[in-house]
C-alpha cells in the first residue's frame, strides 16, 4: 500500500510539473524593428547626438546604453535580443543588466539584474546576426497589475568601437547613453553616468517575458502611423498602445501587443537594402517578415497597416502593392500556421505638406488599395482606419486629428495625432481580433 502511495505521489508530482511547465511560455513583450545603421532613419524630437556619437562610422565607443522600454506584459523571467543585423563589423557586448526604471535613467534600488549570454558576461555578435540572452529572473515582478505601464531599463556596454550601429530611430521614448570612452556602467543604479539622452533605441530589438498561461501575441506591423509619428513622446499613445490597454482591460494578460512599425517603411520597396545602401524607411515589409514577425515567440495575429509610403515616396503602382500584400499574407500563413491576419485601411493624406503625399494622384491610389483591402478574401478581417479618420468635407484627416502631439504645430495632414490614434484603436473590434466575445 505504501509503495502504491509513493508511486501515485510520484506520478502526481510528475503531472503537476508537466502542467506547470506547460503553463509557462515565452512571449515577445516588447519589440522595435531594427531598420538600418544610425543615423539613417526618421527619429522624432531627437537631441543633438554629436557628443554621444561623434562618428557614425565608429559608432558606439566603449560606452554604455540604458534603453527604456515598456513591456506589454511582465513575467518573473525575461530575456533580451541584441541585434547587429545592419552592422559591418563584429560588436562585443558585456555588462548587460535589466532593471525597473525609477525616473529618468535612475533605477529602483535593488532591481538591477545581470544578464548573461550562454553563461558568459560577454558576447560577440557578428554582422548580420543577433543574439538572445539567457533567462534572467526579475525578483520585483510579483504581479502584473502593479507593473503594468512601468518601464524596464535595459543596460549594456559596447566594448571598443561598434562600427555602424543597428538602431530603431523613432522610439518616441527617451533613453540614455554614457559618454564615449567611459567604460561599463550598466550595473549602476543612479543617473550620474548617463548624461546624454536620445529618442531612439540601439541594438536592442526584443524583450521576451516568461508568462503564466498562454499569452497570444498580436503584432502591429507597418510604417510611421504604427511607429507613432505625431503621438506623444514618452506618452505611449500610438494606436497599438491604446489597443493594448483596451485588451488588458477586457481580457487581463491573455493578449500581448508589440509594435513593429518603421517610419517611412514600404510594402514592396526598396528593391535593394544593405548597410552600404540604406534607406530611411528601412527594408521592405516583405523582406522583414521573418525577423519582425515569424521569429517572435507566441505570435497569434498580425494587424498590417501600410502602403502610403509606396505611393507618396516611391510612386509604386496599386497593383504592385496589392501583389505585395498577397505575397506577404501567403508567406505568413505558410510560416506561422494558424496565424490570424488583419489589415487596416490607409488613413487620408490629401493636401499633406510632406513631399508628394498630398497629391490627388496619391489619394486615388490610396482609395484603390483600401477598396482592395476591404474586399479581399485572403484576410481574416479588415479594420477601417480610413473611415474613422476621414473628414468627408475635405478628404483630409479630420481637423481635430491634425495638430502634432509630439513637437507641436499644425501637423502635416499625414500623421494622426494622439486623438487620432486613440480613435483608430477604439474602432478595432476586440471580438474580431481575439475571437472572443467582449
Amino acid at each position: 500500500m505504501r509503495r502504491w502511495s509513493v508511486l501515485a505521489l510520484m506520478g502526481m508530482l510528475g503531472w503537476l510539473v508537466a502542467v506547470d511547465a506547460h503553463a509557462q511560455q515565452w512571449v515577445a513583450s516588447w519589440t522595435a524593428s531594427a531598420h538600418g545603421p544610425y543615423p539613417v532613419g526618421n527619429p522624432t524630437a531627437q537631441p543633438e547626438l554629436k557628443f554621444a556619437f561623434p562618428s557614425a562610422e565608429q559608432g558606439a565607443r566603449n560606452q554604455t546604453f540604458r534603453l527604456i522600454v515598456r513591456p506589454d506584459v511582465w513575467g518573473q523571467q525575461a530575456r533580451i535580443r541584441l541585434s547587429n543585423v545592419f552592422g559591418t563589423q563584429p560588436v562585443t557586448f558585456n555588462d548587460a543588466f535589466v532593471g525597473l526604471q525609477d525616473d529618468s535613467s535612475a533605477l529602483v534600488k535593488g532591481s538591477n539584474q545581470a544578464v548573461l549570454f550562454g553563461g558568459q558576461k560577454r558576447v560577440i555578435v557578428q554582422p548580420g546576426q543577433s543574439v538572445v540572452s539567457d533567462p534572467v529572473t526579475l525578483p520585483f515582478a510579483k504581479g502584473d497589475a502593479l507593473l503594468r505601464g512601468r518601464k524596464l531599463a535595459v543596460s549594456f556596454h559596447v566594448v571598443g568601437d561598434s562600427g555602424p550601429m543597428t538602431w530603431h530611430a523613432k522610439a518616441m521614448q527617451t533613453s540614455y547613453v554614457t559618454p564615449p570612452g567611459s567604460g561599463p556602467k550598466g550595473g549602476e543604479e543612479g543617473e550620474s553616468s548617463f548624461p546624454f539622452s536620445t529618442t531612439s533605441w540601439y541594438f536592442l530589438d526584443e524583450v521576451d517575458m516568461n508568462v503564466a498561461g498562454k499569452g497570444d501575441l498580436i503584432v502591429a506591423f507597418g510604417d510611421s502611423i504604427t511607429d507613432g509619428t505625431a503621438s506623444t513622446i514618452n506618452g505611449d499613445d500610438r494606436w497599438p498602445d491604446v489597443l493594448s490597454r483596451r485588451l488588458h482591460a477586457a481580457y487581463g494578460e491573455d493578449f500581448v501587443v508589440v509594435n513593429q512599425g518603421i517610419g517611412g517603411n514600404q510594402v514592396v520597396g526598396p528593391t535593394e537594402y544593405t548597410p552600404a545602401k540604406p534607406f530611411s524607411g528601412g527594408p521592405s515589409a516583405l523582406s522583414r517578415l521573418d525577423r519582425d514577425i515569424v521569429s517572435l515567440p507566441g505570435v497569434s495575429a498580425v494587424i498590417w497597416l501600410e502602403g502610403i509610403n509606396d505611393f507618396g515616396t516611391a510612386d509604386a503602382s496599386v497593383d504592385a502593392v496589392k501583389e505585395g500584400y498577397t505575397k506577404g499574407v501567403n508567406a505568413l500563413r505558410q510560416k506561422v500556421p494558424g496565424v490570424r491576419i488583419y489589415v487596416a485601411t490607409l488613413t487620408p493624406a490629401l493636401h499633406s505638406t510632406v513631399g508628394n503625399y498630398g497629391k490627388p494622384e496619391v489619394d486615388a491610389k490610396r482609395k484603390a488599395l483600401n477598396e482592395f483591402l476591404r474586399t479581399s478574401k485572403i484576410l481574416d478581417g479588415v479594420i477601417d482606419f480610413d473611415a474613422v479618420t476621414l473628414d468627408p468635407a475635405t478628404g483630409e484627416i479630420k481637423p481635430e486629428y491634425q495638430p502634432s502631439s509630439s513637437i507641436g504645430g499644425p501637423g502635416d495632414k499625414l500623421h494622426p495625432n494622439r486623438a487620432g490614434y486613440a480613435a483608430m484603436a477604439n474602432t478595432i473590434d476586440l471580438g474580431m481580433i481575439t475571437g472572443r466575445a467582449k
